[in-house]
This record gives C-alpha cells, structure tokens and sequence, in this order.
C-alpha cells in the first residue's frame, strides 16, 4: 500500500470518528448493518459543539445507502437520543420505515420526543429493561408569533408525529394523547416518562430485550424475507 493511499484511509477513518463516532461503516458482519442514533438529533441547525448529535446531513445518506447495497440484508437501530429537530427525526424515521430491508430498534438509555418515532419505524422494537421514553406535545425554541397560523402549523406538527407512532406501533391514538397532555407525571411538563415493560404494556414498543435478542429478532426477520424469495 502506497503512503498517499494509507493517509487517505487515515484520514478518511479519522473524519469517520469525528462526525459519526465509528472508524468505519459499521457492521456486525456482512449482512447487517448497525446504525446507532446518539445524543441530540440535529437539522438544519447546528447545535453545540460539547453536544453529542446525530446529524440528519449524515444518516439520510447512510440509509440510502443501505438501501443500494445489495450485501446489506438488514438493519439494527440502535437508539439512546434525548430528541432534538422535529422535521429532522421525522425524516430519517419516514427513511427508516421505507426500507425494504429488515429493520429491528433497540432504545438502551432513551428514547426520548421526536425518538420515540424512531424507535417505532423499524419492523420490530426492544427497549432495555432499565431504559426510559419521554412522550410529550412538540416545543418551538426561539422567536414564536402569536397569531392563529402559528397554532395551526402546531397542530399540523403534533398531528404528523401522532399519525406515524400511531401507524408504526400497537398503541391507540387516545391513550398516546392523553400521555402527552399529563401534567403530573414530569416535572414542570406535560408528558409522560415510560420505563422498559411500561413502554410494551401501553403497544408503544414491540418487546423488552437487548442485544442479543434485538440481533436474533433481525436474524429471524431476514431468514424469513430469503424463505419468501425462494417460494415460487
């Protein structure tokens, strides 16, 4: 291997680190691919640099990625997210659930506002025993005007982000309202904090597990994808 090229594959290994956290593109092995969702959710807005995000300018590339290379058989999302953008994790959850891969979530720590559609867009979710979900309405940081359109593009938002847990998980549309609009359940918030098996009891999450259960579900999926091609 030539020097040029050995410092190509450095650096490119060290820009890897820096905005996605891993040396390279990373797999489990040569079938399944491991796509961790950390931190902050960022979109069109950069956030803190001492801020751990996962960037929307980064995943919606890697996810069509997954989707051209034919090598890649399935997918394991691997979530511990505080929130962040609205549209952003929106978008990459409408990605996520327009593979034609299978895709299995796990949330270990949190997954918290617009990462609860996260959680919900792969084909099957586990959440950790000790791991929590914060269901709560959207907020808008900085300047909001007070007028009847500023309401309704509210109400358009919220409806968008129901409509899609709602589509990708068992939970009824009135019990995941009257989740958001609780006020005694986190403090100086609306909302409510759901640990592990509560988050399965309520149909939000699919099963409680970790790794080892999240990567047999996925093995499971996809042998069943490759019986299905094979039937005449």
């Amino acid at each position: 291997m030539s020097d040029e090229v050995e410092k190509k594959e450095v650096k490119n290994e060290l820009n890897n680190i820096k905005e996605l956290g891993v040396s390279n593109i990373p797999k489990t092995n040569e079938k399944i691919y491991v796509l961790p969702i950390i931190g902050q959710i960022e979109g069109h807005m950069a956030g803190p640099p001492q801020t751990k995000s996962t960037k929307y300018e980064h995943v919606i590339p890697q996810l069509v990625n997954i989707e051209m290379d034919s090598n890649v058989e399935g997918v394991l999302v691997i979530l511990n997210t505080v929130g962040g953008d609205v549209e952003a994790g929106l978008a990459i959850a409408e990605m996520i659930k327009s593979l034609s891969k299978p895709t299995v979530s796990l949330v270990i720590g949190g997954g918290h506002s617009i990462g609860v559609p996260l959680a919900t867009s792969a084909d099957y979710s586990f959440i950790s025993p000790s791991a929590t979900m914060i269901v709560h309405p959207i907020r808008m940081n900085g300047l909001i005007i007070g007028v009847p359109q500023t309401f309704e593009y509210f109400n358009k938002m919220q409806e968008r982000i129901l409509e899609f847990i709602v589509r990708t998980s068992k939970i009824k549309r009135e019990a995941l309202q009257e989740m958001m609009i609780k006020t005694d359940n986190l403090l100086n918030d609306m909302g409510t904090i759901l640990i592990g098996e509560q988050a399965v009891k309520c149909g939000l999450i699919d099963d409680v597990g970790g790794i080892k259960e999240a990567l047999n579900k996925l093995n499971n999926l996809i042998s069943d994808k490759n019986l299905k091609k094979e039937q005449p």
